[in-house]
């Protein structure tokens, strides 16, 4: 099994993070060899560069927190992402329309994402704190179905984070075709592991130091 720490996306995605907490995210994340960094898009090309030739990836997000950009605009937040160098991307689907079932809309925006990303790797935030289970399956089959690469539980500014009967529900949906990620409230090593075991392929959290330690 691989080390927890490399199931960890190490995040501050907090609207007052500033340069130097991003540098200190940085070098968290090379000392203790975390998958990635997930960050504000503002922050991309620095957290690049304090990451320039180590093995480390950076994540940023679209349409974050509330999902309700035009498809449009997630595309151009994708795009500027990538030319900015961005490894990955969490995006936040549109969950009114999910929840309306306008499935075209959901299926458009995330297969614009994918588009838009060119082969990296495309995470869709579901928000499950505000889907009943029904509406969990429905946005996981769509995921799967527009080609992006992981289902991602919340983003962690709504109403509740993620939980082992998601993440039990969500892998039941999709298998083993795509990833989950675990994110919101995750805040200790036994936690972290738990949401392992239910079948999150990684975990979204800014206690990864507290984890790991």
């Amino acid at each position: 099994m691989k080390s927890l720490a490399h199931f960890i996306d190490h995040t501050n995605l907090s609207p007052v993070a500033q340069e130097r907490d991003i540098k200190v995210l940085c070098d968290e994340a090379i000392k203790y060899d975390f998958v990635s960094v997930c960050l504000n898009p503002v922050y991309v090309p620095i957290a690049k560069s304090f990451l320039k030739n180590k093995n480390i990836r950076v994540c940023s997000v679209v349409g974050f927190p509330l999902g309700a950009d035009s498809a449009e605009m997630k595309y151009a937040e994708a795009r500027f992402l990538i030319f900015n160098g961005v490894d990955e991307i969490d995006m936040v689907m549109n969950i009114g329309s999910l929840k309306e079932k306008r499935t075209n809309i959901v299926k458009n925006e995330i297969k614009k994402v994918v588009d838009a990303a060119e082969g990296k790797i495309v995470k869709v935030i579901i928000e499950t704190s505000l889907l009943d289970n029904d509406e969990k399956i429905l946005a996981s089959n769509l995921v799967e179905d527009c080609g992006a690469n992981f289902v991602k539980t919340s983003t962690g500014f709504s109403d509740g984070g993620a939980t082992i009967e998601d993440v039990k529900l969500i892998k039941k949906a999709v298998g083993s075709q795509i990833g989950v990620k675990a994110s919101g409230g995750i805040k200790t090593k036994a936690s972290a592991i738990s949401f392992i075991e239910a079948g999150a392929d990684r975990i979204g959290t800014s206690s990864g130091v507290k984890i790991i330690s």
